[in-house]
């Protein structure tokens, strides 16, 4: 069964370029324009990987990953935080917020598809 990954960041041509990626590797990949619309989508599908941009509108990264964390029940959903303003202590925060893992932009092709494999596996 294909693996569903979520890419969820304000900006189109970043959850494009990403998603297109993913694709290619052979996942589906699910796109949201900001937190409230991801978390819509969370409800009402399986998904295997959420990438989620730190800095949206609505709802920012950490108040969706929050919202994520506390909904779940049995399974710990993978949430790979992305941001552009990578600075010292960055990933260190995400993570202690609840991301899974770090991603900085602007994205190495080899290590989104390194990050996420090591995470949900090959796509298939």
């Amino acid at each position: 069964m294909k693996k569903t990954i979520l890419v969820a960041d304000d900006n189109e041509a970043n959850r494009e370029l990403i998603s297109v990626i993913l694709q290619r590797q052979g996942y589906e990949v699910l796109e949201a324009p900001d937190g409230r619309e991801a978390l819509a989508i969370i409800t009402r599908r399986r998904l295997d990987l959420v990438l989620l941009d730190i800095h949206m509108p609505e709802l920012d990264g950490f108040e969706t990953v929050r919202a994520i964390r506390q909904s779940e029940q049995s399974r710990r959903l993978p949430v790979v935080a992305l941001t552009a303003s990578a600075m010292a202590g960055d990933a260190e925060q995400a993570l202690a917020r609840g991301f899974t893992a770090y991603l900085a932009k602007p994205y190495e092709i080899s290590a989104v598809i390194s990050l996420v494999q090591s995470l949900v596996g090959e796509a298939t």
